[in-house]
């Protein structure tokens, strides 16, 4: 199989295997006019199996929202066909937009016009608590 280099653009790499339909679906992927390559279960040294998403044009990424599904993901932005940036991501500190509280007595189910806010509360098991109420967020 032969996936082209990227000349300008962006390429997730270290996505836990199978994360990456998760990814392309939170980024609206589909939406775009480039070419965006998905590689699915491609070996690696360290991870065993890996999952690989190229997008063949600059982009805006929420690297809260990367983090947040898959901690270990390294993004390479490419210009000129060189790589210009590395970013190594980690779980964020605070989640805004990105969970929903499910507590029915939060404020946030009934002001519409609040923004969803999450802290991560224990880094090593990945919970998010509600800003607002402390509830756990999933």
């Amino acid at each position: 199989m032969k996936i082209d280099e990227i000349q300008n653009g962006i390429v997730l790499d270290h996505i836990k295997s199978g994360n990456s339909m998760k990814i392309y679906k939170y980024l609206d992927l589909d939406r775009l006019d480039c070419t965006v390559a998905l590689i699915r279960n491609v070996k690696s040294g360290k991870m065993g199996k890996k999952d690989i998403i190229k997008i063949d044009s600059p982009i805006e990424i929420n690297l809260d929202v990367l983090g947040y599904i898959d901690s270990g993901i390294t993004v390479n932005i490419i210009e000129d066909g060189v790589l210009t940036d590395k970013h190594h991501l980690e779980l964020p500190e605070r989640l805004v937009n990105v969970l929903r509280c499910k507590n029915p007595r939060c404020i946030t189910t009934t002001e519409s016009n609040l923004v969803s806010a999450f802290r991560l509360a224990d880094k090593t098991r990945g919970i998010y608590r509600c800003e607002y109420c402390e509830a756990e967020g999933s």
